[in-house]
């Protein structure tokens, strides 16, 4: 017999009162984070630290050194250059571009702001309205660079898609009535920012704007699911053509 808190049982009945327990499962450190943190947030951070990773070997590999990931032929390939892009049919690099970053310091700063507003706005939209998100507003930088920018400069970073997070929030915040004077702010102190050398500030304000007509649409059509999917492709099919067809105004200039 076996001691118990109240008299004694038996060893059969412990160990089929033992069975009939659930055990109890541990997630992993890395189901713990995507709980904590987002899934699709911690796999786009992660798409960036590893393109990051291979320019900077491929800069190595040119005789560079690798923190000058800016100099290597994969960074070449797939920056966005505006003359690239519309005299060259090199339609790619409007995607690819929102996923390279200039250095590691570039590269931090984004993926650091990404972590904190991105796991945000995933709880607030869930998974695929948010990545949809993320990846209209990195467009919508794009479109602005491809239409204003200079088209000799190669641009890259993720701080347009960074931008239409903030954009998507600010307008989550207004249909939920809630005070936006903070996240004005934070906008306001980004645009300055955004003046300083070496930063694209059309790409910015392009991602920023994608980014708050995107999370329009989804307000304005959250309780009619194929409404907010047709909505959601038409604006993506609009950004798209204007990107790759509408020449640069240098472009029309010549």
């Amino acid at each position: 017999m076996i001691p118990a808190s109240v008299g004694f049982q038996c060893p059969e009945c412990v160990r089929e009162g033992q069975a009939s327990i659930r055990a109890v499962r541990r997630g992993s450190g890395l189901q713990a984070a995507g709980r904590r943190w987002g899934a699709v947030t911690l796999t786009l951070i992660a798409a960036n630290v590893a393109m990051f990773l291979v320019t900077a070997v491929s800069a190595a590999a040119a005789g560079h050194p690798a923190l000058d990931n800016w100099r290597s032929p994969v960074f070449d390939a797939l920056s966005q250059w505006p003359y690239g892009v519309n005299l060259f049919g090199e339609w790619w690099r409007v995607f690819t571009a929102a996923f390279l970053h200039i250095g590691p310091v570039h590269l931090a700063m984004n993926m650091l702001a990404l972590l904190l507003f991105g796991s945000e706005m995933e709880r607030q939209l869930g998974r695929w309205r948010y990545l949809s998100l993320y990846l209209l507003s990195a467009l919508g930088g794009a479109v602005a660079i491809q239409l204003l920018g200079d088209p000799r400069v190669a641009v890259a970073g993720a701080s347009a898609a960074i931008y239409g997070l903030l954009g998507g929030l600010g307008v989550l915040m207004l249909a939920q009535r809630q005070d936006l004077r903070g996240l004005l702010t934070l906008l306001a102190i980004n645009v300055v920012i955004s003046f300083l050398p070496g930063v694209s500030l059309l790409g910015h304000l392009g991602g920023l704007v994608a980014g708050a007509l995107t999370a329009g649409i989804l307000v304005l059509t959250r309780r009619r699911r194929p409404l907010q999917i047709a909505g959601l492709a038409a604006f993506a099919v609009v950004l798209l053509v204007v990107s790759l067809t509408v020449p640069t105004m240098a472009v029309l200039n010549l």
